[in-house]
């Protein structure tokens, strides 16, 4: 019998539903009462994909979308669009809050308030964002809706504008917040500096800093506060470093008897109970065993290639982010872990290298975990080229995306244009593992031997 964990793990997963939403009710500057009223005019709903799956459940939306719907319930139908239906008709386990990072943005809200935090309904293109604030929301749990809340009264008492388009200036930007199961919360906030001087700057970190250890906002509790000066909308340690303006520099969590550390810039999967399905859904679908090599390539904080160590030969971890990997070799070296190496780059560069260092008779297992874009074309030469893999496990989050094409090149016959040229690969089993309730999203593992 498989483990019934594991099993439920191709379905959905169980865990204790999450306190419901939290409302500063009683904070300055907050008002909720333009939430629950009804808006008409030019605003055009965010459109969501069509899917086989869910054409009933668009049928049913089809009813309840109209110019009559509350901003909540338009923002719900965006962000957690199963949200109207039943247990039953979910055909899985309803999961409150389990999201253990969540990024909001700043922008006008609905009552035009450009001070407003939350999530973006419409499109840049059509000239119709509106960010609507976001604490009804299932998946995002009360602790994170606390932060994102008493961010907005900071953002409303202050005497600097925010940066809605870089281009018109302003300063305050999108707020994360990542917690972990023992409760510790980590708020970075990302700031435009638009010319200001490193004195005007550490005016701005001290009264951000204030607000969050002796003002409103201490009630928190944060374990520690990030700030981070950014030009562009995503910004990497590496170009602009986070500032730790107080507290623990990392957060903790424990998986699967490990003790893992996350830093601000690392991956970590969003749904810590997911996790653990997921990995034992590649442990079990990889057959690593004492006689093959584990590739871990993607391997953000190295949590697969950690967690199903003992069992290889050794681990050969590859990440973009040099915080992940710092965090992989804390976690390796903290855990006892010896058999395993991390390298930090791009995977095209790195990948064919470490392979030309292996021994072919040595039975390699890779594992890939990338981002939506999928791998690079040179990473899949690599793979496909590579004699000694001879099972690959591929965790995606969007298969129906470019991560088709990987798919493609790795079945495909040898084609010496696209120089590749080793066996093709054979697709033996796919499983999903749900880590997005209330949504139509799900990682999909599949399973390539040769």
């Amino acid at each position: 019998m498989h483990n019934p964990r594991l099993l439920l793990s191709r379905v959905g997963f169980f865990s204790k539903p999450g306190p419901l939403p939290w409302y500063a009710a009683n904070a300055p500057g907050l008002s909720q009462s333009f939430l629950g009223r009804a808006h008409k005019g030019n605003f055009i709903n965010g459109i969501i994909k069509k899917h086989p799956s869910r054409q009933n459940h668009q049928k049913k939306q089809r009813h309840f979308r109209s110019l009559d719907d509350s901003w909540q319930e338009r923002l719900a139908d965006v962000v957690t669009p199963l949200w109207r239906l039943s247990y039953e008709e979910q055909l899985k386990p309803i999961i409150n809050g389990y999201r253990n990072k969540s990024t909001f943005s700043v922008n006008r809200g609905p009552d035009g308030n450009p001070k407003t935090v939350g999530y973006y309904l419409g499109t840049w293109r059509d000239g119709n964002v509106v960010c609507v604030p976001c604490s009804h929301l299932k998946n995002i749990p009360e602790k994170h809706n606390q932060v994102a809340q008493y961010y907005e009264v900071f953002l409303r008492q202050s005497s600097v504008e925010p940066c809605l388009l870089f281009h018109e200036g302003g300063h305050w930007r999108e707020l994360t917040v990542r917690t972990n199961s023992q409760g510790h919360t980590m708020a970075i906030v990302t700031f435009h500096p638009q010319g200001l001087s490193q004195e005007e700057l550490c005016v701005q970190k001290l009264t951000l800093k204030d607000f969050f250890t002796k003002g409103p906002g201490a009630v928190c509790e944060l374990t520690s506060l990030y700030f981070q000066e950014s030009t562009m909308t995503r910004c990497s340690h590496q170009q602009s470093p986070y500032q730790l303006l107080f507290g623990e520099p990392h957060i903790f969590e424990d998986l699967l008897g490990l003790k893992i550390r996350i830093s601000p810039d690392a991956f970590f999967q969003i749904n810590t109970s997911g996790a653990e399905l997921l990995y034992q859904t590649i442990g079990e679908l990889s057959g690593v065993n004492s006689s093959t090599i584990l590739l871990d390539i993607c391997c953000g904080t190295g949590v697969i290639g950690l967690s199903l160590a003992q069992r290889a030969s050794q681990v050969l971890g590859i990440e973009l982010v040099e915080q992940a990997v710092q965090d992989a070799r804390w976690t390796a070296a903290f855990n006892g872990v010896t058999n395993c190496e991390f390298h930090a780059g791009r995977a095209e560069k790195i990948l064919p290298q470490l392979l030309k260092s292996q021994k072919d008779e040595k039975l390699t297992v890779a594992v890939v975990n990338p981002a939506r874009a999928g791998l690079h074309y040179q990473v899949v030469q690599a793979i496909r080229n590579c004699r000694a893999i001879h099972t690959l496990v591929f965790v995606s989050c969007k298969p129906q995306g470019e991560s088709t094409r990987n798919f493609i090149e790795l079945c495909c016959p040898p084609n010496s244009a696209k120089k590749l040229l080793g066996e093709p690969f054979v697709l033996r089993e796919a499983v999903p593992v749900d880590l997005f309730p209330h949504t139509p999203h799900c990682e999909l593992v599949l399973l390539f031997t040769r």
